[in-house]
C-alpha cells in the first residue's frame, strides 16, 4: 500500500461513517442523518413545585385525633409555607408558638390563617422549649412537631401521623440516607449515633428527636411530660429505655434545606454546642436510669485474654 493511498484513507473523514453505515445496512450520507435537538436553555425551562409535585390520597382517615406543633421564630416568608402544607392534613388544631418573634410572623398568621392557634412567648427561648410549649396546648392523641422555617410538603407529613396513629409512640425522620460519610459527619450527627448505639438501637443511625418532622403519642408524652421535649435527646432516651416503640418512619430532606442562619454555621457554633450538650444530658440520664453500663458489664482485661486465648 503506498504512502498517498494510506495518507488519502486517513483524510477521508467520510470513511468511518460509511463504515458504520455498511454495519446497520443502509447508505444514507451524512447530511441526512438526524442530529439531536440542542437541550432548552436553563433560563427558559420551568421547575415543578417541590410541594405539588404528589398529591395526597383522598381519604386521609385517623383513628385518633391529631394536632401540629409549630414554633416559629422570625418565620414571615415561610411561615405561610407551612402552615398552608398543615391544612391539608387532617388535623383538629394547628398550633403556632411564637418564639420572640419581633417580624411580622403574628399579623401574617392571623390574617391568613384564623383557624390556627396562637401562642405568643415574648422572650426567646428556642425551638425546643416552643415545642414542649406547644405540647401542652394539646390533648391530642397524636401530636406532629414542625418549624416555622421550614415547608414540608403535606404528603411528607402524612406517614408521621399513620405511623402514631397505627400504634407508634415516637415517629422518627429517617436522615440515614441524607448524611455524608462518617469522616465527613459534624459531631452533632455523630452524637446521634453514639446515642443510639448506647441505647442498643443502631437501626435508627443519626434519626432523632433533634431533627423534625417527627410525631408522638399521647402515651409518651403523659409518660414523659411535655417539659421533657425542651431536651430532645433526653425525651428520645428516654422513650427508648421504657419501651416506647420508636420508628424512623419517613424521609425527609431537612439537612440540605435547613434555614442558614450565624448561629447554626460554622464548625462549633453556638446550636452545635447547645445540641452536643444536650446529648451529654441524655446520657447522663441513661446511666441514672440504666446504670453505669447500659450495654452490659465492661469485661476486664483477664476476661478479655480469656476469650482470645480459648480453644
Amino acid at each position: 500500500m503506498s504512502r498517498m493511498y494510506r495518507k488519502g484513507r486517513r483524510d477521508d473523514r467520510s470513511r468511518g461513517i460509511r463504515r458504520v453505515q455498511r454495519r446497520h445496512g443502509t447508505t444514507t450520507m451524512m447530511d441526512s442523518r438526524r442530529v439531536r435537538k440542542p437541550a432548552p436553555r436553563r433560563g427558559k425551562m420551568t421547575e415543578a413545585n417541590p410541594l405539588e409535585v404528589r398529591a395526597l390520597p383522598e381519604d386521609m382517615l385517623l383513628r385518633g385525633t391529631a394536632a401540629a406543633v409549630v414554633s416559629a421564630c422570625n418565620e414571615e416568608s415561610t411561615i405561610g409555607g407551612v402552615l398552608s402544607e398543615l391544612e391539608k392534613l387532617p388535623l383538629t388544631d394547628i398550633i403556632v408558638v411564637l418564639n420572640g418573634c419581633t417580624d411580622g410572623t403574628r399579623s401574617t398568621v392571623a390574617k391568613h390563617h384564623p383557624g390556627v392557634t396562637l401562642v405568643s412567648v415574648p422572650t426567646r427561648l428556642g425551638h425546643d422549649v416552643g415545642r414542649a410549649v406547644g405540647a401542652r396546648m394539646t390533648q391530642a392523641e397524636i401530636v406532629l412537631f414542625v418549624d416555622g422555617d421550614l415547608p414540608i410538603p403535606a404528603f411528607d407529613l402524612l406517614p408521621f401521623l399513620y405511623a402514631v396513629d397505627q400504634g407508634t409512640d415516637l415517629a422518627l425522620n429517617d436522615l440515614s440516607r441524607h448524611l455524608p460519610p462518617y469522616f465527613r459527619q459534624d459531631s452533632v450527627t455523630r452524637c446521634k449515633g453514639f446515642l443510639n448505639r448506647v441505647l442498643r438501637r443502631p437501626d435508627l443511625g443519626a434519626s432523632s428527636l433533634t431533627a423534625v418532622p417527627h410525631a408522638l403519642s399521647r402515651r409518651l408524652l403523659e409518660l414523659l411530660g411535655p417539659a421533657m421535649l425542651a431536651v430532645p435527646p433526653k425525651a428520645h432516651a428516654m422513650a427508648i429505655l421504657h419501651g416506647m416503640k420508636v420508628t424512623a418512619v419517613h424521609a425527609v430532606d431537612v439537612i440540605g434545606t435547613n434555614r442558614k442562619r450565624t448561629i447554626n454555621i460554622g464548625k462549633g457554633n453556638a446550636m452545635e454546642q447547645l445540641i452536643v450538650g444536650d446529648h451529654a444530658e441524655a446520657l447522663a440520664g441513661v446511666f441514672q436510669v440504666a446504670g453505669a453500663f447500659p450495654l452490659g458489664p465492661v469485661p476486664t482485661r483477664a476476661d478479655v485474654a480469656k476469650g482470645r486465648n480459648a480453644r
